[in-house]
C-alpha cells in the first residue's frame, strides 16, 4: 500500500510539471521571456530616422552612416587592451569606465562602447574586430544637415539617459533620442520602429542560427518624412542679420499660423552636435554663460513688450466704448503721475488714436488705460475686464503651440498687485506703466508675432505650429486649424490698423520703408535694467518691432526682439523690413538696410557690463 501511494505521489508531481511546463511553452510564452535566456542573443536593426522638409519641400536634416562598437560583457575574453584603445582613439581609463557602466547595465545584453565612429575610423578597424570576442560594429545613421541655422527648432539627438530608460522600456542603453526641438516633439514619428533578430547560441557560446527559424525577428520601419512650416531661406537669411546681436525673431503666416521663421541669437551650427565630438561641443555651448547659445530666445526670453503694447489697450478701449478713434488727449511732452512726469518724444501737442499709435504717444495710451478703469466701480472689475480682453490675445499663456519648450509671459491680474500693494492699495495710477507695454507685463517675441497676427486678421488666430505635414499626408492635429477669437469685435481693428500703417508712411518707422508693399507696424523701445555688483544699473535700451504685410491681405506678420538695440526703428525695425521684403519679395532692393544690418553688431553694447563703460540711455521710452 506504502509503495503505491509514493508511486502515486511521484506520477502525479511529474504530471504536475509536465503540465506547467507545456502551460508556459504554450500559452503564457512572450517574446520578453528569451531575454533571460543566455543562450538567446538579442540583435537591433536600426532604421533610418525621418527626414525633415521646409514648407517648400527642401530637405534641411537627413542621414549619414555612422558605426557603433558595441560590448556584450559576459563575452569578453581576455585582450591586447592598450592596442584595442588605440584603435578606438580613447585611453585605458575611458575603455575602463565605459566597460563598467556596460557591465552594470547588462553583462549578457549589449551595450554601445564606443559611438559614432566615422567611415575611416571603421575602415580600419573593421578587419581587427577578430581579434576582440564579445565586441562587434553596429550600423547606425546620424544626422546630416543641409543648413547650417534653425538649431533651435530642429534640436538635436543624443543617447538616452537612465531617466530615459526608466520611463520608455521601448529604449535600451546607447540609443540615440531626440532632445529637443522638432527632433523630441515629434521623436516617436521621426525615429520608425526597430528591428529584432533572435540568435540562438549553443553551449559552447557560438551563433548557431537565427532562434526558432527567425518568427520572432521583426523587420525595422523606416521613420516618416516631416514636412515643417518653417521657410528655410528666410529663417537662413534672419540668422545672418543677427549676427552680432542677441535677440529673438518670429515670423508667423497669420491665416494659418504656421511659423515661417524661428530665430535666436545667438545660435549654433546644428552639426556641432553630431558625430563623437557632439558632447565636447555641448559642454562649450552650454557652458557658455554670456551669449547662451542654447537659450532660445524666440520662445524662452520673457521681457516687456513695449509701445506695440499699446495697440492692445487702443482696443481694448474701443471695445469698451471709453474712446472712439477721434477721442483726443493732449501730450505736454509726456504725462503725469502725482507729482513725478514720465517723458515722451512725439513732440507734444493734440492727439486723437491714429497719431497716438503713429507718434507712439505715450500721454495718449496714458488716458486711455486710465479711461479703462475709469468705467468701472472698483478697480478690481476694471482690472478683470482687461485682464480677459489682453489674454484672448495669446498673452501671458503657453499658446498650446508644438514646440517642446517655451514660457508663458506675464499678464498681471488683480491676485498679481494684492500681493505686492495689499487689496485695495493699488489703482490704474499705480500700474500706468501697462498703458505702454512697461511695468509687470511681459511677453516672448512667439507671442508678440501671434498678436502681430491676430490684429492683421482683425480679431482671430491659429495657435502658431510648426508641423506641416508628415509623409505623404497632409493632415496635422484639427487643433491648429481652428480659429482663436479674441474679445474685441471686427469693427474696432480697422483704425488701429490705419495707426500702424502710418507708422510706417509717417510716423517711427518712416525710414524704413519698402518699396511695393504696403506695412502695418508698430515701434517700442524698451527700458532694460540688470545688476551689477549688486546694484541695479540702466542699460542701453531693448529694440522691438512688430508689423505685417500686406496691409490688404496679410502674408506674414512678425515680432523682432534686440537686446541692447536701442530705439524701436534702428535694429528691430530694420531686419524686420528685411525679412518681410524677403519673404514677399525675394529679393532685398533695400540694400542700405541690408548693408547696415549685415556689418554692424551690438558686441560693443554687451561688452560693457564687464568693460564698466557707460551705457546709451534713451530719454524716453517709445
Amino acid at each position: 500500500m506504502k509503495k503505491l501511494l509514493l508511486s502515486s505521489i511521484i506520477v502525479i508531481i511529474g504530471f504536475t510539471f509536465i503540465g506547467r511546463l507545456s502551460y508556459l511553452q504554450l500559452f503564457r510564452f512572450s517574446p520578453d521571456q528569451i531575454l533571460d535566456d543566455p543562450a538567446i542573443k538579442k540583435i537591433y536593426d536600426y532604421p533610418e530616422r525621418g527626414y525633415i522638409y521646409d514648407r517648400n519641400g527642401e530637405l534641411m536634416v537627413g542621414n549619414q552612416a555612422a558605426y557603433d562598437v558595441m560590448v556584450i560583457p559576459r563575452e569578453v575574453k581576455p585582450l591586447d587592451t592598450l592596442e584595442f584603445c588605440n584603435l578606438l582613439a580613447i585611453d585605458k581609463s575611458e575603455f575602463v569606465k565605459k566597460m563598467k557602466k556596460a557591465r552594470t547595465y547588462s553583462p549578457r545584453l549589449p551595450s554601445v562602447l564606443v559611438p559614432q565612429l566615422s567611415k575611416e575610423d571603421y575602415a580600419r578597424l573593421q578587419e581587427k574586430m577578430r581579434h576582440f570576442e564579445g565586441f562587434y560594429i553596429q550600423k547606425r545613421s546620424l544626422r546630416y544637415y543641409t543648413t547650417s541655422g534653425a538649431a533651435n527648432v530642429l534640436g538635436y539627438i543624443s543617447e538616452v539617459n537612465e531617466w530615459d530608460l526608466d520611463r520608455n522600456p521601448y529604449y535600451v542603453a546607447g540609443e540615440l533620442k531626440g532632445q529637443t526641438g522638432v527632433e523630441k516633439q515629434y521623436e516617436e514619428l521621426l525615429r520608425g520602429r526597430k528591428g529584432v533578430k533572435h540568435i540562438q547560441k549553443d553551449r559552447f557560446n557560438r551563433d548557431i542560427g537565427p532562434y526558432k527559424g527567425g518568427k520572432l525577428d521583426t523587420l525595422p520601419e523606416q521613420g516618416k518624412e516631416v514636412r515643417i512650416t518653417l521657410d528655410k531661406k528666410l529663417q537662413e537669411y534672419g540668422e545672418r542679420l543677427m549676427h552680432g546681436k542677441r535677440g529673438g525673431i518670429v515670423a508667423i503666416e497669420p491665416k494659418t499660423g504656421e511659423i515661417l521663421a524661428m530665430i535666436s541669437g545667438p545660435t549654433y551650427d546644428p552639426s556641432l552636435l553630431v558625430g563623437r565630438q557632439r558632447s565636447k561641443n555641448y559642454s562649450k555651448l552650454h557652458y557658455d554663460s554670456i551669449s547662451k547659445p542654447l537659450f532660445d530666445r524666440s520662445i524662452s526670453f520673457e521681457k516687456e513688450p513695449g509701445s506695440p503694447f499699446k495697440t492692445l489697450n487702443a482696443l481694448v478701449a474701443l471695445q469698451e466704448g471709453v474712446i472712439e478713434p477721434s477721442t483726443k488727449f493732449r501730450c505736454y511732452n509726456g504725462f503725469y503721475v502725482g507729482n513725478q512726469k514720465k517723458g515722451c518724444h512725439c513732440g507734444g501737442g493734440v492727439r486723437n488714436m491714429i497719431l497716438g499709435i503713429q507718434e507712439s504717444c505715450n500721454a495718449y495710451f496714458a488716458g486711455t488705460f486710465r479711461k479703462i478703469y475709469d468705467k468701472f466701480p472698483t478697480t478690481d472689475e476694471g482690472m478683470d475686464v482687461w485682464e480677459k480682453h489682453i489674454e484672448s490675445f495669446g498673452l501671458g499663456n503657453y499658446l498650446g503651440t508644438d514646440l517642446p519648450t517655451g514660457r508663458p509671459g506675464r499678464i498681471p491680474g488683480k491676485a498679481f498687485y494684492d500681493r505686492w500693494y495689499g487689496d485695495g492699495g493699488w489703482a490704474s495710477s499705480t500700474i500706468i506703466s501697462n498703458s505702454i507695454g512697461q511695468g509687470e507685463v511681459a511677453a516672448t517675441p512667439l507671442q508678440l508675432a501671434n498678436m502681430t497676427a491676430a490684429i492683421s486678421n482683425r480679431g482671430y488666430y491659429y495657435t502658431p505650429h510648426i508641423l506641416k505635414s508628415v509623409g505623404s499626408s497632409g493632415a496635422i492635429d484639427p487643433k491648429y486649424t481652428e480659429p482663436h477669437y479674441t474679445t474685441i469685435d471686427r469693427k474696432h481693428f480697422d483704425p488701429v490698423i490705419e495707426g500702424m500703417s502710418n507708422v510706417y508712411k509717417y510716423g517711427t518707422a518712416k525710414w524704413i520703408q519698402v518699396p511695393g508693399v504696403n506695412i502695418a507696424g508698430k515701434t517700442g523701445t524698451v527700458e532694460n535694467f540688470t545688476r551689477i555688483n549688486g546694484e541695479k544699473v540702466q542699460l542701453t535700451d531693448n529694440s522691438v518691432f512688430v508689423a505685417f504685410a500686406p496691409v490688404e491681405n496679410p502674408k506674414i506678420a512678425l515680432a523682432v526682439y534686440i537686446e541692447n538695440g536701442y530705439y524701436g526703428a534702428r535694429y528691430a525695425g530694420h531686419i524686420a523690413s528685411l525679412l518681410i521684403e524677403k519673404y514677399l519679395k525675394g529679393e532685398i532692393t533695400r540694400k542700405d538696410l541690408e548693408k547696415r544690418m549685415l556689418e554692424k553688431t551690438l558686441e560693443h553694447e554687451y561688452a560693457k557690463p564687464l568693460s564698466g563703460e557707460p551705457f546709451k540711455i534713451n530719454e524716453y521710452v517709445w
